[in-house]
């Protein structure tokens, strides 16, 4: 039993391969983990004296930054959790945690090979210290870690001959510098507006934040999840321009959402339409607004799909054809990746009870009053 309060002051170790190395190891064993752990922390103690009053808790795995960039921190979170059920011993006061049998000791310390190509692998820590030295070592951390974190080139040879690879720059990080580093890089991307967002979900979950992004587009957190005005409403609100213009703003607007959409479900952070009345639940990868309910004196509804060149279908339209073939629009639906139009189609076609046939002409198509429309004569 621990008989003093500790704070968890998170820290990782960030690893830059040589270009064309590709890291193929995701993870160490736990034999590995404590050689690791031993090396790391005499860099610590070199650069910051006062880690020494620490625990040092070390999971051996190595993610991309997304990954541990997520509400709550699950990754230190769990670090954290385990290496207080460990008894306060000697042997440097280090505990680190590896593989046995090819899995780490818990879900959320597992790397996904989904970012396992990203530029930068970082191996996450955290040291465990009384509260009432807690302020200090965190700003020596915060002071020297910055300054002065690179690796030591005990550790660094180390790692390359257990990864196998040559490492361009290998340095220790604050989970704050970890966290200005990620904002400068989205920042460098124009995603300022994404990190705005990002940075209330990390930092201050209870809390709202409004942002528009490059494009236009509203944006706003709230409640652990980000709502986005929809592309249809956002070109309904638009004035000027002709329909070629136009069309080409929606494709744009449609481009950045999937942008914003794929980082933002890749940081774990839900995205949805707002407001909430005008928007449904809708297949996974997809954003859904219902509009008007079928109208028994119409046509029976029929799938339109808006196209625009390099961005494939960017938005599906459920509409109803009257006298004339005068088209009305009782949803559109958004596919946020590929994958994702198959089961938008299924789902559309399941809720109208419609067959599945999705009609194209190739292009956006604008109603009279430069909104999202549909053909008046049906395509095949």
């Amino acid at each position: 039993m621990e008989t003093k309060t500790l704070l968890a002051l998170p820290i990782v170790l960030a690893l830059e391969p040589a270009a064309g190395e590709p890291v193929t190891r995701m993870s160490f064993t736990r034999d590995e983990a404590a050689e690791l752990a031993a090396l790391v922390a005499t860099d610590l103690h070199g650069l910051v004296p006062q880690v020494d009053a620490a625990r040092l808790a070390l999971a051996a795995a190595l993610f991309d930054q997304v990954e541990l960039l997520r509400p709550g921190f699950p990754v230190w979170s769990t670090l954290e959790d385990l290496a207080r059920r460990v008894p306060r011993g000697h042997l440097e006061n280090v505990v680190a945690f590896g593989t046995h049998e090819g899995h780490m000791p818990a879900p959320a310390l597992e790397p996904s090979s989904a970012y396992a190509d990203g530029p930068m692998r970082l191996l996450p820590m955290s040291l465990l210290v009384p509260a009432e030295q807690a302020g200090e070592l965190s700003e020596q951390l915060e002071v020297q870690l910055v300054g002065r974190g690179e690796m030591g080139t005990h550790t660094a040879d180390w790692l390359m001959r257990a990864l196998g690879i040559q490492l361009e720059h290998a340095r220790y990080f604050s989970r704050n510098d970890l966290l200005a580093l990620t904002c400068v890089q989205y920042e460098h991307v124009n995603l300022a507006p994404l990190w705005a967002l990002l940075e209330a979900a990390l930092l201050t979950p209870d809390h709202e934040e409004s942002t528009m992004s490059a494009r236009g587009l509203p944006l706003h957190y709230a409640g652990g999840r980000v709502l986005a005005q929809s592309p249809s409403q956002w070109l309904g609100a638009q004035t000027g321009g002709d329909a070629g213009q136009r069309a080409h703003d929606f494709a744009g607007i449609v481009f950045e959402l999937r942008q914003y959409a794929a980082l933002l479900d890749a940081h774990h952070v839900p995205l949805q339409l707002s407001p909430e009345l005008a928007a449904d639940t809708a297949a996974d990868g997809c954003l859904l607004e219902t509009l008007a309910a079928v109208e028994p004196g119409y046509d029976p509804p029929t799938l339109f799909a808006h196209e625009a060149p390099g961005l494939g279908v960017v938005a599906v339209s459920v509409v109803q054809r009257g006298d004339g073939g005068q088209a009305r629009a009782l949803a559109h639906g958004y596919p946020l990746r590929p994958q994702a139009l198959g089961p938008l189609l299924a789902q559309l076609t399941d809720r109208y009870g419609i067959v599945a046939e999705l009609h194209a002409s190739g292009r956006i198509v604008l109603d009279a009053n430069g909104r999202l429309g549909a053909p008046a004569t049906l395509l095949h």
